[in-house]
C-alpha cells in the first residue's frame, strides 16, 4: 500500500512537472525566453511561484528538464554486454530519442529551438549533457573494478553525446522534417566511421 501510493504521488508530480514545463515552453516560444517571467509562467499554469519552484529550481530547467537520462540508462542496460561500447551508448541514445519523438515530439522541437536560440540554454545545456554523460557512466561502470573503465566509457560516452547532439541540431533546423533516430544513426556512424 506504501509503495502504491508513493507511485501515485510520483506520477501526479510528473504529470505537474510536465503541465509546467508545457505552459513555459508555449510562453518561452510566444514571447521569447527572455521576455518571460517565472511569474508570468505560474500565472499561465494557474499555480503559485512556490509551486513552480518546488518543481523547478531554475527558469533553465522548465526548458532543459527531462526524463531522458533515466530513459538512456534503461536501455543501456537492456544493451548486450558483449557489443562495442561506443554501439551500447549509441544504440541507447538512439533508442530514447525515438520514443522522446513518439511521446512528445512537438514539444522536443521547441526545447531545442529554444536551445538553440537562448545563450543562458546553451550554457546550460552543457551541464544538461554532462549529466547524462555520468548517467551513462554510472549505468555501465556500477561494480566495475577495472580502474581504465570509467575513463573508456566517459570518453565514448562524450563522443556518443557529441554525434548526436549534432544530430539532434539538424533536426531541429529542419523543423523535424527528417528522422530523428534516422540522423543520429548517421551522425554516429560518420563519427565512428562504423555502422550503428
Amino acid at each position: 500500500m506504501i509503495g502504491e501510493s508513493a507511485s501515485l504521488r510520483e506520477r501526479r508530480r510528473a504529470e505537474t512537472r510536465r503541465t509546467l514545463q508545457a505552459h513555459a515552453i508555449r510562453l518561452f516560444m510566444a514571447r521569447g525566453y527572455d521576455a518571460t517571467t517565472i511569474n508570468d509562467v505560474a500565472q499561465a499554469a494557474g499555480v503559485s511561484v512556490m509551486t513552480l519552484y518546488r518543481h523547478f529550481t531554475t527558469k533553465e530547467d522548465l526548458v532543459l528538464y527531462d526524463e531522458y537520462d533515466r530513459e538512456t540508462a534503461a536501455a543501456l542496460a537492456a544493451q548486450p554486454q558483449e557489443e562495442p561500447l561506443r554501439q551500447r551508448i549509441g544504440r541507447a541514445l538512439v533508442r530514447t530519442a525515438a520514443a522522446a519523438v513518439n511521446a512528445e515530439r512537438d514539444l522536443l522541437l521547441a526545447r531545442l529551438h529554444l536551445m538553440i536560440s537562448t545563450p543562458a540554454l546553451q550554457a546550460r545545456h552543457l551541464d544538461s549533457q554532462y549529466a547524462t554523460e555520468l548517467a551513462i557512466v554510472g549505468t555501465l561502470c556500477a561494480g566495475a573494478t577495472d580502474p581504465d573503465l570509467e575513463f573508456r566509457v566517459r570518453s565514448t560516452a562524450a563522443a556518443c553525446l557529441a554525434a548526436t547532439h549534432v544530430a539532434l541540431i539538424r533536426w531541429a533546423e529542419g523543423e523535424g522534417r527528417q528522422d530523428l533516430p534516422t540522423l543520429m544513426h548517421h551522425a554516429l556512424t560518420a563519427a565512428f566511421d562504423t555502422e550503428f
